[in-house]
């Protein structure tokens, strides 16, 4: 057991091992939220370039936290892999999922996002 995101220290300290598994599990837990997250209404009347700057900017934050993520799991730690794993799985159950929706009308089809889906 190493740390990853805190360098090369000890090692062996199981406190900071323990804060890389949780930035990395918040980390995908934010990449699930921005990517099903409504920050624009369809029917907004606000300035098309300044809401495009917006959501480049989302764009381009949670494409970073998720080259990030991407990064610390080539560390090859299994540790850092679950914890990816578990955060991507609790994010999308609570943010995509739609199971704590609070409308119970079922919509075939709707945009979940204001970003582009994450599809390599």
């Amino acid at each position: 057991m190493s740390t990853f995101i805190f360098g090369k220290g000890k090692g062996d300290d199981l406190c900071l091992y323990l804060v890389d598994l949780l930035i990395v599990f918040l980390l995908t837990l934010l990449v699930e939220w921005l990517s099903h997250t409504r920050f624009f209404s369809d029917d907004s009347k606000e300035n098309k370039v300044r809401t495009g700057l917006i959501r480049t900017g989302l764009h381009t934050i949670r494409i970073t936290m998720s080259y990030l993520v991407m990064l610390s799991i080539m560390s090859f730690n299994v540790g850092i892999l679950f914890a990816a794993i578990a955060g991507n799985g609790l994010g999308f159950f609570i943010f995509g999922s739609g199971v704590l929706d609070k409308k119970e009308i079922v919509v075939l089809y709707h945009k979940p996002s204001d970003l582009p889906p994450l599809i390599c």
